[in-house]
């Protein structure tokens, strides 16, 4: 009889009263308006940065989680919940978000509309996995995606979203590692090497390892069994195997990071198991001091950039960039805030810009806006200022602020009435108070 059963046995003519499933849990009162106020703060952040909402459903037919994540991953194998549905169709219950998302782009032809398309969204996400603290089998997750750019400033922007959160959320000291597992041409010599590798030391290796180097080799760098530590620090690096391109790529990554003040590290060892990633992966860091005043290092999340379209049925590939973020695993810290829920404001100011040195302090200037409580929307992939202005016009947004190569050299922008097509050239140290004093 299963644990489940047991709750329900009856004793004599009394039944015992039924109590939630094993790893699931009921939301009440101030505990509720917690995980609200955390979703608010997140949801703003995001539209701050012009992201938009979608919701998909919790049950989506399985083939949509083993196509993207792949057999051979825990997630696929271990802890998704599955069944036949009467007529015979096989369901999966949300282990995840990037997969339900990619669908729907997908299914609503969102290739169609101006690219990226930028998404948040928000809701349970289900892994029967063994229940411990911060690790739930019924979780809550916010999750960031950027589909439609190869252009490293997508990587840059989700990244400088979500540290973003953590900061808003109570977080300091963060440290993102980083690194590139190049491209689907180049990585099948680097799984190659990797293998060729671990079977030097494959009696060393725990028995997951020995799974993993027929199933999935890459997840053989992100075991954290302690026996098979030593032998990441000799492994070959996925960045000896990049392509110009993918090399290109990483490198600008790397100069928005350091543009925006975040500090990170270049992880060797760093992958993520999912059968999609490609290019830029990361993690983000929280240093902790435990008892006896030694420093130890928590992941709290982590993301990176995809190619799944094709995995999917689609006939070309699209791509992408994403991240979630475990709600309940972010509240067990003791410095993540209480929040209360509260309402948010339309956007009011496009915020364009052109050109690359415009591009590496464009998000700078975004924080500054931010922190102000203005609110922008914005295309910071886009490059043509006639394709920006167009956007702003069908939204219907009655300001512009446009950031060209010689205001970033002079430190200014221009702030353009798209109502009466007036600008003036404002200095960025006096945006905010400009901005905020527009009708």
């Amino acid at each position: 009889m299963n644990d489940d059963a047991k709750k329900l046995k009856t004793d004599g003519n009394k039944k015992e009263t039924p109590t939630s499933l094993k790893g699931m849990h009921d939301v009440i009162d101030e505990q509720y308006y917690a995980y609200q106020g955390l979703f608010e703060k997140a949801q703003e952040v995001a539209v701050y940065y012009g992201f938009k909402p979608i919701e998909t459903p919790v049950l989506e037919r399985e083939e949509v989680f083993v196509s993207a994540i792949g057999e051979g991953t825990d997630v696929i194998d271990k802890e998704m919940y599955t069944f036949r549905t009467k007529g015979g169709e096989r369901i999966a219950v949300r282990p995840e978000y990037t997969a339900s998302i990619m669908r729907a782009y997908l299914e609503h032809g969102m290739m169609n509309l101006p690219q990226p398309v930028m998404l948040y969204s928000y809701g349970p996400v289900f892994r029967h996995e063994n229940p411990q603290r911060g690790r739930l089998r019924q979780f809550r997750q916010f999750n960031l995606e950027i589909i439609g750019s190869t252009k490293s400033i997508a990587d840059a922007l989700i990244i400088r979203t979500l540290t973003t959160i953590l900061e808003e959320f109570g977080f300091t000291d963060l440290i993102v590692d980083i690194n590139s597992m190049g491209d689907k041409e180049t990585r099948p010599a680097f799984i190659k090497e990797l293998t060729n590798y671990y079977k030097k030391h494959l009696e060393h290796l725990c028995k997951d390892c020995h799974e993993r180097i027929k199933t999935n080799p890459l997840r053989l760098l992100d075991c954290k069994q302690e026996q098979c530590q030593p032998y990441k620090e000799n492994a070959p690096s996925s960045l000896a195997y990049l392509s110009n391109d993918a090399r290109n790529h990483f490198k600008e990554v790397l100069q928005y990071l350091e543009e925006m003040g975040i500090q990170y590290r270049i992880n060797n060892s760093l992958v993520r198991g999912f059968d999609y990633y490609a290019r830029t992966v990361f993690e983000v860091i929280k240093v902790d001091v435990d008892e006896s005043g030694k420093e130890k290092e928590i992941t709290i999340t982590g993301g990176g950039r995809y190619e799944l379209a094709k995995m999917m049925g689609s006939k070309k590939d699209v791509p992408a960039v994403g991240t979630g973020l475990g709600i309940e695993r972010i509240m067990m810290f003791p410095e993540c805030k209480s929040l209360m829920p509260r309402i948010m404001k339309p956007p009011k100011v496009y915020f364009i810009q052109l050109g690359f040195e415009a591009k590496l302090k464009s998000l700078c200037i975004m924080e500054v806006l931010r922190k102000a409580r203005i609110p922008v929307h914005q295309s910071v992939t886009k490059d043509s200022l006639g394709a920006q202005l167009a956007i702003a016009e069908k939204m219907e947004i009655p300001y512009c602020i446009i950031f060209g190569q010689k205001e970033a050299m002079d430190n200014t922008v221009i702030v353009r009435d798209m109502k009466t097509h007036s600008q003036d050239t404002v200095k960025i140290d006096a945006l905010s108070d400009y901005i905020k004093h527009l009708k």
